[in-house]
């Protein structure tokens, strides 16, 4: 089973997963390769059975449970980082702090068609997966062990993708990343000096500077971060103060899902379709806090998700290993002006996969 480790120097914690080792190029000493095909393809259709039992799925025909017939299908990821089973028993190991593993790992496969990506998807069935994520994490923070659900998608290996069959996953922990933490204070502290959310007030400054906005239409705003730590990074978020994604409505997923297929073609037409990664970062497990913990009073007002999308065209070298700096060669600026020229029309998007190479 795998542990959480405490790094009392970084004061992040570590998953440590043997499992993991058993994926494809998962062993010790392999370094990332291209996404190798496997066949049969355990995503597909009418495989069904080369994975574990399916949690979620949503069907047109009258298909049986783990059978083919489904347009989007959940189950636990086969090499789990985090399992469900079990109490999380943190205790000390000298200097050091460690836990069980405890949590949970899901694959949501997004299409039954092999080799589309997310924006290959049509708007129904963008909005369904998105509708998915929602349902994921709303069920999963009915177990107040977990404290966070990570929904993200890796795309191409050098995004850490090893299965080519569009696919999201989802970890859920028991602790809070500290990536979320250190959000959720700069939310919480903004909130507590300005009685403002921190996201609505960057918002509002983004849309009137106009600079660095790539899209904004229905409800959502796509923009680059004005501290991009990567080119080409983009942020989507709603317009209107959300603190929520476990309460998306049907309507918002429409839209989101407009403005997040309109970044994807932009990023796949005007980067030459690089590797990428999405991370949602949604809202903390309020019933895994203590209402004491002020979380109760304060993330409704303060708390606003967001949708990061991560073009994968710079390495991540020993520098910001080491400092935790990131250099980014192309002004957020560069990189709004540039995908916002980009032409994602019909005709342009058929012209450009007719020419790309089989």
């Amino acid at each position: 089973m795998s542990e959480l480790r405490r790094d009392p120097l970084d004061q992040r914690w570590i998953i440590i997963a043997p499992e993991r080792a058993r994926r494809p190029r998962g062993a010790l000493g392999l370094a990332p390769g291209p996404v190798e095909a496997v066949d049969p393809c355990p995503f597909c259709p009418g495989h069904e059975a080369l994975t574990p039992p399916e949690i979620l799925a949503l069907r047109d025909s009258a298909g049986h449970a783990n059978g083919p017939g489904w347009r989007v299908r959940v189950f636990p990821n086969q090499f789990p980082a985090l399992t469900v089973e079990g109490e999380s028993g943190q205790h000390g190991d000298g200097p050091y702090d460690a836990m069980r593993g405890v949590g949970a790992h899901e694959v949501i496969v997004e299409s039954p068609v092999h080799d589309h990506d997310l924006s290959d998807l049509d708007m129904p069935q963008l909005r369904d997966v998105l509708l998915c994520y929602r349902d994921r994490l709303v069920d999963l923070y009915h177990d107040a062990r977990l404290k966070y659900v990570l929904l993200f998608r890796n795309r191409g290996a050098a995004a850490g993708a090893t299965l080519d069959h569009s696919h999201s996953q989802l970890i859920a922990t028991p602790v809070h990343p500290i990536r979320i933490s250190r959000k959720l204070d700069a939310f919480r502290e903004h909130f507590r000096r300005k009685e403002r959310c921190l996201c609505c007030d960057l918002l509002r400054h983004e849309r009137h500077d106009g600079s660095r906005i790539v899209h904004d239409e229905g409800g959502f705003t796509t923009f680059a971060p004005y501290a991009s730590r990567f080119p080409f990074e983009l942020m989507i978020t709603p317009r209107e103060h959300r603190w929520s994604f476990g309460e998306l409505s049907r309507h918002e997923a429409e839209s989101l899902a407009r403005a997040l297929k309109d970044a994807l073609l932009r990023i796949r037409l005007g980067l030459a379709d690089p590797p990428y990664n999405i991370v949602l970062h949604a809202e903390p497990n309020l019933h895994a806090q203590p209402r004491r913990s002020g979380f109760w009073d304060t993330l409704r007002h303060d708390f606003h998700w967001q949708l990061m999308i991560y073009p994968r065209l710079a390495p991540v070298a020993g520098f910001e290993w080491g400092s935790g700096f990131h250099i980014n060669p192309t002004p957020p600026e560069e990189a709004a002006r540039h995908l916002r020229g980009v032409d994602v029309s019909e005709a342009a998007v058929a012209a450009w996969r007719a020419a790309r190479p089989r």
